[in-house]
């Protein structure tokens, strides 16, 4: 089964790393996508999964704050974060959660590569190392990801990750060859 030209080889990325007309306003480094990270996964005949925005589909593209841009980046991400950790966004948080690691299970169940997953640092949802937290970067895990770990642990499914920031090119790139190349 799966015999044909495809490379059975996938990744996981965030939502606005393939686009990002779907960050919050006043955050955005690139007119549509991040070209460098998506290059390489072309380049790389890697199959790419973008994962729902989890911020878009609990709090619609301005966030709840039609101002947010006026804000710093971190004050409205730490705002975005509270927002994501209320009791209203946890449906949908559990919902989308569990598309994605459907996904992963499907996949791996017909012998497909996971090469792993990329997030967004910094990010009050998909940071992987960072978090935006008191107005702060932080350490630690957005939102998303951190239900995310959490159900993939509970199914005790492994998948590498890493997280990456659009200002950061050469190390975005560098993260993601070690998910294709080494893991």
């Amino acid at each position: 089964m799966f015999t044909d030209g495809r490379s059975k080889r996938l990744i996981l990325v965030a939502h606005c790393v393939l686009n990002q007309n779907s960050i919050s306003d006043g955050t955005a480094e690139f007119p549509a996508m991040n070209k460098e990270a998506v290059d390489l996964l072309l380049q790389s005949q890697v199959g790419i999964i973008q994962m729902p925005c989890p911020e878009l589909h609990c709090l619609g593209l301005d966030r709840g704050n039609l101002h947010g841009a006026a804000q710093p980046v971190l004050v409205e991400n730490s705002r975005i974060r509270r927002s994501m950790k209320r009791r209203s966004t946890a449906r949908t948080l559990s919902i989308l959660t569990r598309q994605v690691v459907f996904q992963i299970e499907e996949y791996r169940k017909h012998g497909f590569d996971i090469c792993g997953i990329v997030g967004i640092d910094r990010s009050p949802s998909c940071g992987v190392n960072t978090t935006s937290i008191g107005n702060r970067e932080v350490e630690g895990e957005g939102v998303f990801i951190e239900m995310l770990c959490k159900e993939l642990r509970k199914r005790h499914i492994r998948v590498g990750m890493v997280g990456i920031k659009a200002t950061s090119v050469r190390n975005a790139i560098s993260s993601i060859r070690r998910l294709l190349y080494y893991a």
